[in-house]
This record gives structure tokens, C-alpha cells and sequence, in this order.
């Protein structure tokens, strides 16, 4: 009788697991849906999940609780969800600057929406959770990829120099052509690159100042590549010949 109890009790086992990885399964079908994608999933069980971002140097774990009545994902009852934490993996010391100004503001924008749990308190709410996130990341991904072509090649476009400090950018121009030398701080958020930046100019030689400067970034709307965009204006506009 005891065993057959226990393999009565072994099938309950099984079935339960099976049931799980249809779940999962039927979870992971919605959640490819969202094709704008910068997650990968690495873990998904009964009590979690663990997502990686940018190249695994963010990690978000979402811890399950119980089954949240009424509600279904996936066509079962959708699990209610206790915590969502972030965590960072990037070297600071060892990264560029660029990689680490993109992680500073892919966590500024976490830190901005306040309690994930109270956004996001059953299955049903993670895949829009993990859109906005892959958006943020998205975006912030190739303002450090054009970080990164401004400080190879910004030499073509009269750029010396860029630097980062915090979430702000600082670039040296200078230009014999034009007879000038000036440096641009633009302050960055996690909305970039859809809202104009904050700017201050120091001029060091020549006239180009503060307000030359407004009048270049008034003309360059923002959008894809808007820092790029940015340094070719002022060259273009303010670096080609006397002013």
C-alpha cells in the first residue's frame, strides 16, 4: 500500500512538472511576441526568473509567489510576483567611459519608476515591464555606440576631445580654420535622445560661445543618432572658415 502511495505520489510529481514547462513554454511563446527584445532569458522555475541585458552586465531576477486569482497568463492562473531586482555587473574600473555612462543611465531610468513590484504585481505585467526596459536599453546602447565613433573619428569633424563625467559629456572642439576653441557640456538623461539636452560652452579662443551654440542645437532635431548629428552641425555650421 506504502508504494503504491508513493508512486501515486511520484506521478502527481511528474505531472506537476510536466504542467510547469508547459507553462513555461506557453510564457515564453507570449513573451516572444514583444519582438523589440533586449533581454535573454537564463532562468525560469518555480520560484523565478533571471533576465540578462547589455551583454550580461544587468541582470533583473523576478521572484514568483503564489497564484493571483482571476488573473491568467499564458491560459493558466497567472502567478503573482513578490520582488523584481536589478543588479550590475559591469567593471566600472575596466570599462570604457561609454559603457559606463550607458549603465548609469539604464539604472537612473530604473531608479525613475520607483517600486517595480507595485508596477508589475502578477505574470501578466512582466513582458510590458521587460519592453520598456529593452527600449531604455535599446536607446542608451547606441548612444554609447556613437560615443564610441565620436572618440575614433571625431578628428574629421574638429572634435579633440571627449570626455565623461557622471552622465554628462563634455567636448572639446578647435578649429584653426575657424579660429576657435570651445568646449560643450551636454547633460545626459535616460530619456535620450528624445528631449533636447541641457548644454553649457566654455570658449577658450575666438567668439564661438554659448549663444552660437544655441542656435546650431535648435536647428538639429532630436531622434536617432541626435549626438552625432550634434557634432556634425557645429562642424558644419561653425568650424569650416572665419567667423
Amino acid at each position: 500500500r506504502e508504494l503504491s502511495e508513493m508512486d501515486a505520489e511520484d506521478e502527481r510529481d511528474l505531472a506537476e512538472m510536466e504542467e510547469l514547462k508547459k507553462t513555461e513554454r506557453a510564457c515564453l511563446e507570449i513573451l516572444k511576441k514583444y519582438d523589440f527584445t533586449e533581454w535573454e532569458l537564463m532562468e525560469w522555475n518555480e520560484q523565478q526568473a533571471v533576465f540578462n541585458f547589455l551583454y550580461d552586465s544587468v541582470t533583473l531576477t523576478v521572484v514568483f509567489g503564489p497564484s493571483a486569482d482571476g488573473e491568467f497568463f499564458a491560459a493558466r492562473p497567472s502567478r503573482s510576483i513578490i520582488s523584481l531586482d536589478f543588479e550590475s555587473f559591469l567593471d566600472e574600473e575596466q570599462a570604457p567611459p561609454s559603457s559606463c555612462l550607458v549603465q548609469r543611465l539604464i539604472f537612473q531610468f530604473i531608479e525613475s519608476r520607483g517600486s517595480w513590484q507595485e508596477k508589475c504585481p502578477t505574470l501578466h505585467y512582466l513582458p510590458q515591464a521587460l519592453f520598456d526596459i529593452s527600449l531604455v536599453v535599446n536607446r542608451c546602447k547606441i548612444l554609447g555606440d556613437e560615443l564610441e565613433f565620436l572618440e575614433r573619428w571625431g578628428a574629421k569633424f574638429h572634435l579633440l576631445e571627449t570626455d565623461v563625467k557622471g552622465t554628462e559629456v563634455k567636448l572639446v572642439f578647435s578649429s584653426s580654420a575657424a579660429f576657435a576653441k570651445f568646449e560643450l557640456a551636454l547633460a545626459l538623461s535616460h530619456e535620450y535622445p528624445s528631449s533636447a539636452l541641457p548644454f553649457s560652452v566654455q570658449t577658450h579662443i575666438g567668439n564661438i560661445g554659448e549663444k552660437e551654440i544655441a542656435a546650431v542645437l535648435s536647428s538639429v532635431p532630436v531622434g536617432h543618432h541626435y549626438l552625432q548629428r550634434i557634432v556634425f552641425s557645429i562642424h558644419q555650421n561653425l568650424l569650416q572658415g572665419p567667423r
